[in-house]
């Protein structure tokens, strides 16, 4: 298979809405729970943060999986049993590197099904808890909505993974458009913001909040979840409209 024969905009659309639909919702919780886990609400707490997430965005979403990892396909198929089978061709049957690579694949694929059944839920449960906002007597009502939801989206899930990308990728372009549109008035109106983009920021909170930094990097984490969908759906839409979405 050749991936860049793929490149079409409902591919581009698909990839919007299946690989980067985590990857779009995450940081808005993580920002939360970082901030939170901080212990203060300051300047230097809500830059840093913010310096952290951007940073983890850039090297592992844009430098490790779209730039490095998307690159080790196999015949077109990401994911962590293609690196299994890209590593085999290398390994001796039966060695110790190649029972070594054994484990991994498996211990990395137990860590992607627990993946898969934690982030939906955490993703779905913090998108509902923003009814709250408009009123806290719908907070009883955010579990049972956030399981009707879960319990839709894996039922429609069975139909695959081009249906649920030509359903949820315009719901996703929409709702980039939405969050940069209200994000750019008080960026422009606080400038100030922009100096999160010096690593240096992150850093400093760190060194000057040692006692909170494990916790902050954890719910930093948090932001990148889903990046694996990455490498793992390239096989669906194929490498460019993943790259170019």
């Amino acid at each position: 298979m050749n991936p860049t024969r793929r490149l079409s905009l409902s591919s581009i659309v698909g990839a919007i809405g299946v690989v980067y639909g985590d990857i779009g919702t995450s940081p808005l919780y993580a920002l939360q729970q970082a901030v939170g886990e901080a212990g203060t609400f300051n300047a230097e707490a809500v830059l840093g943060v913010l310096s952290l997430i951007f940073w983890a965005l850039a090297i592992s979403v844009t430098l490790k999986y779209v730039t490095i990892i998307m690159r080790a396909d196999n015949d077109g198929e990401g994911g962590i049993l293609a690196l299994f089978a890209l590593a085999q061709r290398r390994l001796i049957h039966g060695s110790t590197w190649g029972k070594v690579a054994v484990a991994l694949a498996l211990i990395g694929t137990a860590f992607f099904f627990c993946d898969a059944l934690i982030t939906p839920a955490i993703s779905v449960l913090s998108a509902v808890e923003g009814l709250e906002l408009l009123s806290p007597d719908l907070k009883q009502a955010v579990v049972p909505i956030t399981l009707v939801v879960l319990a839709v989206l894996f039922a429609y899930q069975r139909h695959g993974t081009a249906r649920v990308g030509s359903l949820f990728g315009p719901v996703m372009v929409v709702w980039f458009v939405v969050i940069a549109a209200i994000g750019v008035l008080p960026i422009l109106r606080h400038p100030q913001v922009l100096v999160a983009l010096n690593p240096l920021e992150g850093v400093e909170l760190l060194a000057h909040r040692p006692q909170v930094a494990l916790a902050v990097i954890g719910a930093v984490f948090l932001a990148i979840t889903g990046a694996e969908a990455l490498y793992a759906d390239m096989g669906h839409f194929g490498s460019s409209p993943v790259r170019v979405s």
